[in-house]
Formats: structure tokens, sequence, C-alpha cells
């Protein structure tokens, strides 16, 4: 089914304010029931050294905007600015960054750029969201951070480190 343009892009509009709003509450498991449909397919394939794949609006929650995100996951003074969006029918390519606490000495941003491949579903909700960043280079962005003292002991020790672990082991032969 197709959607007016103007639908898609209040949806997509939306979820960027969202982003707003939910870090400064740093509480992200609502955007699951306010932004998706009960049976969307949720995917971040972190560069397939840790594939999340969350099927549903509860899978949804419990990974990408609970585990991963919510107080106490160690990303608290993140943001996930979404810059811009390209709409063609349902379909939204969105391109945001994860962005780290602090700026560095010249005033530049400790960021990671991403795309999102996103479906619209109708009601305001999308379908289908693809998450697509370099996960070598938000690696070596978290040991700058480190370097800086910027990152939390929390996000180094349960998910920098496992995820530098996993990305070893899957490059090896």
């Amino acid at each position: 089914m197709s959607y007016p343009r103007e639908e898609v892009a209040a949806a997509i509009s939306g979820l960027k304010d969202a982003f707003v709003e939910a870090e400064r509450r740093n509480q992200w498991s609502w955007l699951a029931d306010e932004f998706y449909h009960e049976d969307c397919v949720y995917i971040c394939p972190y560069g397939g050294a840790m594939p999340v794949v969350a099927n549903g609006r509860e899978e949804i929650r419990r990974t990408h905007y609970g585990r991963d995100m919510d107080v106490g996951s160690g990303w608290e003074g993140w943001s996930f600015p979404i810059l811009d969006w390209a709409i063609e029918g349902d379909r939204i390519i969105s391109h945001w960054v994860n962005r780290g606490p602090g700026r560095r000495a010249d005033g530049s941003f400790y960021e990671t750029h991403g795309v999102s491949l996103i479906t619209y579903g109708g009601g305001g909700k999308f379908s289908y969201q693809m998450d697509l960043f370099d996960i070598a280079h938000q690696m070596r962005l978290c040991d700058e951070l480190d370097e800086a003292g910027l990152l939390s002991a929390t996000l180094k020790r349960d998910w920098v480190q496992p995820m530098k672990a996993r990305l070893v082991a899957m490059l090896q032969v």
C-alpha cells in the first residue's frame, strides 16, 4: 500500500523530534510503542559481529531501545540526531550520527555516521528498519572518547570490549 508523501515525511520528522525527547529523558523504550508496528522487524547487523534482529515491538523495546539505550546502559551523554532523510514512496533512507559526549579540542563532535533503511507502514508507524554504520569506526571513536576520559566505564565493559572481541574472533581465519 502506498501512503501520501506528507504522511511518510511526518513519521520520520516525528522520529527525529522523538530522539531529542528520548535524549532529554535518557529513556528510549517508549519509542517502540510510539513509532513501530506490532510486527515490525528492526535489524542492526553490527558489521556481522553481533547481528541483532528484533521481530516485533516487544523485541525492539527489549533490544534497540531498551537494553541498548535506556538508563544504565552506558550511553548516557550520547545523542543520535537524525540529520536528513530521503523518501521514495513508503521507503525512507535516514542519515544520522552516533554522537558521543563532549567535543574534540578543535570543536568537532565525536561521532560516527550511519543510515537507516526504513519502510513506513501507515498510522504514523514503521514496519521495517535496518541500521547500518561502520562498526570499526565506532570502536575507534570509543577509543578516542576513552582517551579523552569521556567513555563510560559501563559502556566500555558491557559493549565496547565485547564488540571488539567479537570483531577479532569473526576476522580470524
